[in-house]
């Protein structure tokens, strides 16, 4: 298994997953022609691509899905409610010519060589949720966009041999930067996003030997640093910089193996 990231942050967002001949997209913010050039700065053939994995219906994670998943002839798997939210907004979220998958949160899909899992989260979105990658050997946890760690998430992420965490904001940046307040009590909400603080609490109870790969990700570029978000999981016992990285908005983060 290996995985990547086409970028990170408020301005788009997704991951490519692949194991043997089974290569999965999972959420779409960017334009097509965006999207198509950073996967030819992977070195990525759009023709490969299996399925489009859509976590929430927020602009940053599904601008380029429908029409990715029409020009290439994908399918898309998402939940009902995001399906909704995304048919509500009319024509330029018209599904036409898409096959559209319906995902249950607890029910495992399966795409070629990856079994999926959707994991519910608490977002002010209609129905998000998360997911975790298996093949036959390993699993991969892909995490961002929740207000807070439930018992269900910390349950799902508990055995991961690869996980892309999100670290949006410092509490402190947050709390002293120039957002109106009602922003800030969304992002800092229980519906929101994670700080740093959340997710070192996640880190702290993951088995941190087994992690091969842990990438913070989904930083605000007004209420976060990389510095404070590696600062925060390395006072969660994890600060091994062989296996730790920070994805960026820019260019997110290059191929890393699990094995």
């Amino acid at each position: 298994m290996k995985f990547a990231s086409l970028g990170s942050g408020s301005k788009g967002n997704a991951t490519l997953v692949q194991s043997d001949d089974t290569l999965v997209l999972v959420d779409c913010g960017f334009s097509v022609r965006e999207t198509l050039a950073r996967m030819a700065g992977q070195g990525i053939d759009p023709a490969r691509l299996t399925a489009i994995f859509v976590t929430h219906e927020h602009g940053d994670h599904v601008r380029g899905v429908l029409p990715l998943a029409r020009r290439l002839g994908v399918p898309v798997y998402l939940s009902h409610g995001t399906a909704r939210a995304l048919a509500e907004r009319g024509a330029r979220h018209d599904a036409g010519g898409v096959t559209l998958h319906e995902v249950r949160p607890g029910r495992d899909v399966t795409v070629g060589a990856l079994t999926i899992t959707p994991v519910p989260v608490p977002h002010d979105a209609r129905e998000p949720c998360q997911y975790v990658l298996a093949d036959a050997r390993y699993r991969l946890g892909v995490l961002t966009d929740l207000g807070m760690i439930t018992t269900h998430v910390s349950e799902a992420y508990a055995a991961c041999d690869a996980l892309v965490l999100e670290c949006n904001h410092d509490m402190d940046m947050l709390a002293n930067g120039r957002y109106p307040l009602s922003l800030k009590r969304r992002v800092g909400g229980q519906w929101g996003h994670l700080n740093n603080r959340q997710a070192a609490s996640l880190v702290a109870e993951l088995e941190q030997d087994r992690l091969q790969h842990l990438v913070l990700s989904h930083l605000s570029e007004e209420n976060n640093t990389p510095a404070h978000a590696l600062e925060a999981v390395a006072e969660a016992g994890f600060d091994d910089r062989r296996r730790l990285r920070v994805a960026n908005q820019a260019e997110g983060f290059p191929w890393l193996a699990v094995e």
